[in-house]
């Protein structure tokens, strides 16, 4: 075991989200990277979720036109190493983006298999993946890399349609989380 350690802040955002919405769940940071950030357990600790928590910090108001700035509440930028996904041993991801001009931070509650599916679907199989989340100020979330103005402007105005691009049931969803604070069992494998 490594005697010193830190968290970098979407880990800490995550954590301290969950001790104020889940106080009767424990939070655990591993001693060592295995691809999981954080275990979360019910009180008796028999039944958990492991997370991989990724952060990005606002990019819109770095780069983005006034225009988009009215219509989202945050944008944020990953690069995705697509072996890491495939192979990840954690439960679900967790993209955390800050947005700093609303003062808001969202989560996209995912697990690995479906972030890499949708990417792949989007973008290929590449061995790297770059990422643009994007949350509009009504509570939509897409995936926007590659998108024309045109398309980049109906997100911003809530009138793009794309399945494979939309993470919006992914948003601040974090109902496999509290499943276990309700205390309700998690699907277990069928004896043979």
């Amino acid at each position: 075991m490594r005697p010193l350690f830190s968290l970098h802040a979407g880990e800490y955002l995550v954590g301290s989200y969950l001790e104020q919405h889940y106080p009767e769940l424990q939070i655990w940071i591993p001693t060592k990277d295995t691809g999981v950030d954080l275990l979360v357990t019910d009180q008796t600790g028999r039944r958990s979720r492991s997370l991989q928590v990724k952060f990005s910090k606002d990019s819109l108001a770095t780069h983005m036109a006034p225009a988009f700035r009215k219509s989202l509440r945050a944008c944020g930028w990953w690069t995705f190493n697509r072996e890491k996904l495939k192979k990840s041993r954690a439960d679900l991801w967790v993209l955390v983006l800050q947005g700093f001009s609303a003062q808001s931070t969202d989560f996209v509650v995912i697990p690995p298999k479906d972030l890499l599916g949708r990417l792949d679907a989007m973008h290929g199989q590449a061995g790297t993946i770059q990422s643009y989340v994007w949350v509009s100020s009504k509570d939509a979330c897409w995936e926007t890399r590659g998108l024309h103005k045109e398309a980049q402007l109906a997100v911003a105005a809530g009138t793009y349609k794309d399945e494979t691009r939309r993470l919006t049931s992914y948003l601040n969803n974090w109902a496999p989380v509290e499943r276990l604070a309700r205390g309700r069992a998690l699907r277990a494998p069928r004896a043979v």
